[in-house]
């Protein structure tokens, strides 16, 4: 959530006035130079705080505050806002730290923050709506900080970051740029905080798993060597599911048949989701993929075969299959499953269930999964940040930049490759391929939500089996999967799951 914003699938259109401004100017005139915005100091905010995990008793300290990072000319181009959580009375020489953001592009990291790993979480209502104010804060039963120490980071132009002296927002604004600062932020915050030998993880979520497998790469390629990555939601590869390819309807598939599982929709439900999944995949690869490569030459006996089974596999009507031939995209999917019972479902979770004024429109008013949680998310942080951690910035908190996914660049640069990018949308599984060929030791962990329709599990499947590692590579790569959404933690018992598998990850990844 916020975690993707959007999916840009087509270049934005603009007006341009400058024709007409051109009279007015004189002959070779140069534009104006951007003005000079202050450079900030770097400031924190440290508090002592008490946690207790597991059975024990954790001390710990919060520090709330700001990193600038320069350019390659020494220049201050960006102040970036983090809260990091250190664990007292431990060397810091071996700690694990595990740089944690989300995505968007433009969303803070208020999601994985407050709902899934710091040592303090909102309270939220599973699979509902979650109440009006005032909100619950409570201690963390799932924490991470018993493995790591934790730095959560917000990209330049959300939170408390901001472009600074003569930058400017679309200098950071980009698969490669936003790469660039958060490299930077990460090389000065090892540096001041003398972590450079601590073991060191990337955690994202959503487009930050698109962050992690570039900038794992870039990190590298500076001498920062990686011990793992934590993929939380992936989107590794824009391009390969454009809308109306066969390759969308085959790999949200399986991601169907676990909604429908859950909502009681299929004709034969199965007990066994595992099992059943497991078949829905070998269908989706193997029979389905076929019948739509065959397109307008499928033969009307393998046509209706495929036609009962996607409706065994989906619980929609054959007839309604029948009318969308065959192929059915995520939002119509969305507001079909539930007509009868007058409901649309989430994007990001599917579990939550919403109300269109329209019950005969094709697609969701809205996202349900989305308005069911983020007022909560926005309130308890600005409240916890100033009261707990003591922290007042400046204006007010961005949760979300919205002029970042509005003029966000979608070019990337293929790695190795100087001047060639990955056209028109960015595919940055060569990029996390590259890393762990060049350290074999990185481990990389791939945690999917069965209910989530933004990043379909199927599809992350797809991308990481497209890196082309060699066979004794292959297992550097780990898959988790949870009865959730999006946002895996939103479910209390999947949440619990997660960290269960995420604390054998650490352990693995470190020793």
């Amino acid at each position: 959530m916020k975690r993707l914003i959007a999916t840009v699938f087509a270049a934005s259109l603009t007006l341009c006035a400058g024709a007409a401004l051109a009279a007015d100017e004189a002959p070779g005139a140069k534009p104006a130079a951007p003005e000079s915005k202050p450079v900030p100091k770097e400031e924190k905010s440290v508090t002592q705080h008490t946690l207790s995990l597991h059975g024990e008793s954790i001390k710990y300290t919060a520090t709330a505050g700001n990193l600038v990072i320069k350019n390659d000319k020494d220049e201050p181009v960006a102040t970036m806002f983090y809260v990091a959580y250190t664990r007292d009375g431990v060397s810091a020489e071996h700690r694990p730290v595990s740089f944690v953001y989300n995505g968007g592009p433009g969303s803070s990291s208020i999601w994985l923050h407050m709902g899934a790993f710091g040592p303090m979480m909102v309270v939220t209502s599973n699979a509902q709506p979650t109440p009006p104010p005032p909100y619950d804060l409570v201690p963390n039963d799932n924490s991470l900080l018993d493995k790591t120490d934790l730095v959560f980071i917000d990209a330049v132009s959300t939170g408390y970051s901001q472009p600074v002296g003569k930058a400017e927002g679309k200098d950071f604004w980009g698969v490669d740029e936003d790469v660039d600062a958060f490299g930077r932020f990460i090389q000065r915050y090892i540096t001041v905080n003398n972590r450079w030998n601590s073991p060191k993880f990337l955690l994202g979520e959503s487009y930050g798993t698109t962050r992690s497998a570039n900038l794992v790469d870039w990190l590298q390629n500076k001498g920062v060597a990686m011990n793992g990555v934590i993929l939380i939601s992936s989107v590794l590869n824009y391009g390969d599911t454009f809308p109306g390819t066969d390759l969308e309807y085959v790999t949200y598939l399986p991601s169907y048949a676990a909604i429908a599982w859950y909502h009681d929709k299929l004709p034969n439900k199965p007990a066994d989701l595992k099992a059943f999944l497991e078949e829905v995949r070998s269908f989706a690869r193997g029979e389905y993929a076929d019948a739509l490569f065959q397109g307008s030459r499928l033969a009307p006996a393998e046509y209706n075969e495929v036609l009962q089974k996607l409706h065994a596999y989906t619980g929609l009507s054959e007839n309604y299959l029948k009318e969308a031939n065959l192929r059915v995209n995520a939002s119509r999917f969305r507001a079909e499953l539930l007509r009868d019972s007058d409901r649309t479902m989430g994007r990001y979770d599917a579990r939550f269930e919403g109300v269109n004024m329209d019950d005969a429109e094709e697609t969701p008013d809205y996202d349900p999964s989305d308005t069911a949680i983020s007022a909560a998310f926005t309130a308890a942080f600005n409240r916890y940040l100033r009261t707990d951690l003591g922290y007042s910035g400046d204006g007010d908190y961005h949760v979300t930049g919205y002029d970042v996914i509005r003029n966000w660049d979608w070019k990337h640069a293929l790695p190795g490759r100087p001047g060639f990018f990955t056209p028109p949308l960015p595919n940055v599984q060569a990029n996390l391929a590259d890393a762990i060929r060049k350290n074999p030791h990185l481990k990389v962990y791939s945690a999917n939500g069965y209910f989530d329709l933004a990043t379909p599990f199927f599809k992350t499947e797809f991308d990481l089996d497209q890196m082309e590692l060699p066979p004794d590579l292959a297992g550097n790569v780990e898959f988790g999967y949870y009865p959730s959404g999006h946002m895996i933690y939103l479910n209390p018992v999947a949440h619990k799951q997660l960290t269960a598998d995420l604390d054998k990850f650490y352990d693995a990844a470190i020793h």
